[in-house]
């Protein structure tokens, strides 16, 4: 090419109509502007980062690397009135995963889900990428927790946590109860006293890298404040031995449940609260609701002849009558409204003391009629009938105890033998205590009572009517009361059996009972009080003296050795001496 044609272009080109044209003054001030709006933009930006936003984008920088661990807190140990241990808890590992960061290898994946006993279908579901943080395995099992430490799975992390245990499995379930995954109280003393197990959780900030692993500590922790002990009034003992003693009873009499308790006739200390069936709270799989009521302190049912004690207390109390005033109690000695109550034995005069011994429905009817229904009521709500026990612990009920003014008098005379009215067997076993307290109920306790702590009772009746009262109730349990099958080898005891028909709709089954037994020892000196039922038995016997007497027999010869109680009766001994052999040919 020619400089000639080269020198032509330039001259085409710097000539070129467009590049000649004058460009508009508010083109160029209009860039210059937007530069300077970027500027000042860009340099707004920085001052707010750098300046004022500088909290919030730290914080989100520090949440990339930096982590608050929580520290959990052990929770308190629930002990009985000796410090033997009822629940513990114990550091156990929990597994958890980063889900994107899992190992995607099929082999790898499938080990892992056997591990954890799952299908791989189930894995995947829970390893979802968009999801951030899932638990695998919470306080795993040590066969799941030694496989899963041997895989050591990428994005798979463990951490520690804490599982109750509870030593006295089944025996003590309904009493110590059990908590959830989250360390919370569900049922029981966890329940009841779960703020002052529970403890405060401690926590560390701690630095991570990116598959989020724990490289160092940044800056000081705060550590965990344990939970505080529980000491409970219960004797494991005496809780064990009731516990086992009611379940060869149901079992023996092919009954469909059975409760104990036993208090402390002094104190108002429960020492042993039953139930069967039962649970074991560390493994609570499949469980149904027949396991978990807590039948003593729960379940209502009339409590029949039991009542016959206080009703004979209260006209003793208002000298209406003495021990030896004499009663008619003959088959339809009595018509009220068409009806007339009735033994199961036919009785003619019976002394006040022979209504308790022989149980007649009859006398006693006759002795409640006797006394005026705001009295009678009066008496009943003094000794804790419809009323729910002040007792801390979850799912204690009131029963049920109509307004006197609507009794008419066919129902003051059944309510005179238990009929009527309703009540738990915790709060017939608490009515007792008026007995072995020398008139005076007692109020009930679960936590132990300090050494020499005397609780404040409510006087229902004077010391010589509790006195009198026990004298009668020691003859229930001879041969010719109606609960021989109480006494106690070595022990004077006395008690009041009762038996009566399961309410069905509105009426009564004709072939459903239950079967409960309520009594003191030693008579003079009483230490505990005993109420054992026995719901449905269907052995063969069903009256509450062959059915719970046994049981209450045996429950309180354990409980007074327990406690170091000296037998008030000579033991006679069970070894005979075998007699000489016979000649030959006599």
């Amino acid at each position: 090419m020619s400089k000639k044609q080269n020198s032509s272009r330039s001259v085409n080109y710097a000539t070129s109509p467009l590049l000649a044209s004058k460009t508009p003054p508010w083109r160029s001030r209009l860039i210059v502007a937007g530069v300077g709006l970027a500027f000042a933009g860009l340099l707004a930006r920085s001052l707010y980062i750098q300046v004022i936003g500088t909290d919030f984008y730290q914080k989100k920088g520090e949440e990339r690397y930096l982590y608050k661990q929580q520290l959990p807190a052990s929770r308190g140990e629930i002990v009985d009135r000796s410090g033997q241990v009822l629940a513990a808890s114990v550091a156990v590992p929990s597994f958890w995963a980063i889900p994107k960061e899992v190992e995607t290898d099929p082999e790898r994946r499938a080990a892992l889900a056997d591990a954890l006993g799952l299908k791989p279908a189930e894995l995947a579901k829970k390893l979802d990428p968009e999801t951030n943080f899932v638990w695998l395995a919470r306080l795993a099992d040590e066969d799941t927790a030694a496989k899963l430490k041997t895989l050591k799975i990428k994005g798979v992390f463990m951490d520690r946590e804490y599982r109750r245990k509870y030593p006295e499995g089944e025996a003590a379930a309904h009493v110590v109860g059990f908590t959830d995954v989250e360390d919370r109280g569900q049922e029981g003393t966890e329940r009841s006293y779960d703020e002052m197990l529970l403890g405060t959780k401690g926590s560390r900030t701690v630095l991570r890298d990116r598959l989020g692993r724990v490289v160092d500590d940044a800056g000081e922790a705060e550590a965990p404040v344990n939970g505080k002990q529980v000491q409970l009034s219960i004797d494991s003992k005496i809780q064990f031995f009731a516990y086992q003693r009611v379940r060869e009873a149901v079992l023996e009499n092919k009954a469909k449940a059975g409760s104990a308790v036993v208090l402390d006739g002094q104190t108002g200390e429960v020492l042993a609260l039953a139930n069967y069936p039962s649970y074991d709270p560390a493994h609570r799989r499949n469980l149904s609701g027949e396991q978990l009521r807590n039948r003593a302190v729960t379940d209502t049912f009339e409590p029949g002849s039991t009542m016959k004690p206080l009703i004979v207390a209260q006209s003793l109390q208002t000298g209406r009558v003495t021990p030896d005033t004499v009663i008619n109690t003959a088959p339809r000695s009595l018509v009220l409204s068409g009806w007339s109550p009735s033994d199961s034995h036919p009785h003619g005069e019976l002394a006040i003391w022979q209504v308790i011994q022989k149980s007649s429905n009859i006398g006693a009817a006759r002795l409640g009629l006797q006394l005026q229904p705001r009295e009678m009521y009066e008496m009943y709500t003094s000794v804790g009938l419809g009323q729910r026990p002040q007792l801390r612990f979850p799912g204690t009920v009131t029963g049920r105890l109509r307004p006197y003014k609507n009794w008419r008098p066919i129902e003051q005379a059944t309510m005179s033998y238990g009929y009527g009215l309703s009540a738990s067997l915790l709060q017939l076993a608490r009515a007792y205590t008026v007995f072995t307290h020398d008139g005076e109920v007692l109020p009930l306790t679960l936590a132990k009572l300090d050494a020499g702590e005397q609780p404040q009772g409510v006087r229902v009746f004077s010391p010589k009517v509790a006195q009198e009262v026990r004298q009668m109730l020691q003859t229930v349990c001879t041969k010719e009361g109606t609960a021989p099958e109480a006494q106690t080898p070595g022990y004077s005891v006395g008690g009041k059996s009762g038996t009566a028909y399961k309410q069905e709709g509105k009426g009564y089954a004709t072939n459903k009972y239950r079967s409960w037994f309520v009594g003191i020892a030693p008579v003079n000196h009483p230490r505990v009080v005993v109420a054992v039922m026995i719901d449905e038995p269907t052995g063969g016997a069903h009256f509450g003296g062959a059915v719970a007497g046994p049981v209450f027999s045996q429950v309180v010869a354990q409980s007074l050795r327990l406690m170091n109680v000296s037998p008030d009766l000579e033991v006679k001994s069970g070894i005979v001496a075998s007699a000489a052999p016979a000649k030959e040919g006599t």
